[in-house]
């Protein structure tokens, strides 16, 4: 394993986040913010608890996997792209670098944006409604794991899309609504039972609701569920990137 190239992939990856911070880290927790003060603080306090929790907390994990989603998506994505679009992708994919460690270099720093940008509207919210972590390692765990999952399907993405439209076609018109309609501001258990049936092919439903269980201990999918979904997307995106790799797709062209 070449420590040195991964190390080298991922500070480049991750300066470039320290000079964008305005867009990188403030533009998403400003925008998170306004969730909370909306629908947490104003709206929030005008509804019922939901599962015996208040509506401004329940909804701290889902806003939270929201932006942990997308922003994952754009930062690795947009890491890949860009070597992609000025051609310097051949550079590394010429020097002694294995495909895993490129892999690890981009899929990481993404990742770790990420996660640090996670942890970051994790203490804003604290600024606007009380909460607390039931279980903090496993909150922990399950954001490191959702970041790392997220970063590679963007890997994905950044490595399939030629242009820069696309790389907003996917979070802009599938990521984005499934996430709305996977339970992030109200309980599945509230639909009707027709739509709660429905909602359970969103793979977005398992994330949220894992991730609120670390939170209050109540979840609309078993936790064991939530995390074995999650395992078989990351397992998904770990074949599509071996096969990317493999084949050379759009990388050797």
């Amino acid at each position: 394993m070449n420590f040195y190239s991964i190390r080298a992939i991922y500070k480049f990856e991750m300066a470039r986040t320290w000079r964008t911070l305005m867009q990188s880290v403030a533009s998403p927790v400003i925008s998170t913010s306004l969730y909370f003060i909306v629908f947490g603080s104003a709206i929030g306090s005008r509804m019922v608890a939901i599962d015996g929790v208040s509506y401004g907390a329940f909804i701290i994990p889902g806003l939270i996997m929201m932006s942990l989603m997308t922003q994952s998506i754009s930062n690795a994505s947009f890491g890949i792209y860009m070597p992609t679009f000025s051609g310097t992708i051949y550079e590394v994919l010429s020097a002694p670098v294995s495909a895993l460690e490129i892999v690890i270099g981009y899929v990481g720093a993404a990742a770790t944006k990420s996660t640090i940008l996670g942890l970051l509207i994790l203490i804003t919210a604290r600024l606007f409604v009380d909460y607390q972590v039931q279980h903090p390692v496993m909150m922990l765990a399950f954001l490191v794991l959702t970041a790392v999952t997220f970063s590679m399907f963007g890997f994905i993405i950044g490595v399939w899309a030629d242009t820069f439209e696309k790389l907003q076609i996917i979070p802009l018109m599938i990521i984005t609504p499934l996430t709305f309609l996977g339970g992030s501001f109200y309980s599945i258990k509230m639909l009707p039972e027709f739509w709660q049936t429905v909602t359970l092919f969103n793979p977005v439903v398992y994330l949220i609701s894992g991730f609120r269980w670390s939170f209050f201990g109540v979840a609309d999918v078993h936790m064991g569920v939530s995390l074995g979904m999650t395992l078989v997307f990351l397992l998904v995106c770990m074949l599509a990137v071996w096969w990317i790799f493999k084949t050379g797709y759009k990388l050797k062209s």
